[in-house]
């Protein structure tokens, strides 16, 4: 890696929004960003943050979990065993066809996965080309063609503790699993995985965010970053990204 990482831990409290309201430059060019990060660790947040920091429209979200791989050949009993934190779980190949659609002006039709049939829906969600693409995951470091793509990378770093009860609350919520079950997924896949793949992957990031979403400064400095790569194409190398508070 040519540059450290730079970790931006500065905290505060304001609107999320700093170029909402303004033109976005560089109408031809487009960018990809890659936001990765353990579970629960609020990188979904961070995406969903940066995409509001933008005009409508200008933002389109790509999240990994979409792009499981098909099981709808396996029987369901097996399906449930299915580790989704490992780099195999994921169709990467699909995924990387459907970003260079997208940056070359076309729509994809993105699939939809369903964590209680543990498959992929029969219905798709066309995604249109946009300015910029967010691509979210738990993995989207870990594959060097995703990497390659992508304009900044960033890893959101939070407490494992913290992550957990994110975690649990979700399941419980959105994925209709009991708390013994998410308990055992966790302590028996979850955290193995990430100690494995996903924590190492931090050291591809151009930029690590602790505490996710709440972090604002950080997203504040990563919407002056990425305006002004549309305004300046020549400073798209992962090398031009502004020292922050701290280095890892």
């Amino acid at each position: 890696m040519n540059n450290p990482s730079t970790a931006i831990s500065a905290e505060s409290q304001g609107s999320p929004g700093p170029f909402y309201g303004r033109a976005v430059p560089g109408r031809g060019e487009r960018l990809i960003i890659g936001v990765a990060g353990g579970t629960g660790s609020g990188k979904t947040t961070v995406a969903r943050k940066l995409r509001q920091s933008f005009p409508p429209n200008v933002v389109q979200l790509i999240p990994q979990d979409s792009y499981y791989r098909d099981q709808t050949h396996i029987p369901f009993e097996e399906r449930l065993k299915t580790n989704y934190d490992h780099p195999l779980a994921f169709d990467n190949d699909l995924l990387i066809e459907h970003l260079d659609a997208l940056m070359q002006g076309e729509a994809v039709e993105q699939p939809v996965y369903s964590f209680i049939t543990h498959t992929r829906a029969q219905e798709t969600r066309r995604l249109m080309p946009s300015q910029i693409l967010v691509v979210e995951g738990i993995l989207v470091l870990e594959d060097a063609r995703l990497r390659e793509r992508m304009d900044i990378k960033i890893y959101v770093q939070t407490d494992a503790d913290v992550r957990f009860v994110r975690r649990l609350r979700r399941d419980l919520v959105e994925r209709g699993r009991s708390v013994d079950a998410v308990i055992e997924q966790y302590l028996g896949v979850v955290r193995p995985m990430h100690m494995q793949f996903i924590e190492p992957t931090k050291r591809y990031a151009d930029v690590i965010v602790p505490e996710g979403g709440d972090n604002v400064v950080a997203i504040d400095l990563l919407c002056s970053k990425i305006h002004s790569i549309l305004e300046h194409p020549e400073t798209r190398q992962p090398s031009s990204m502004p020292a922050g508070t701290g280095m890892e």
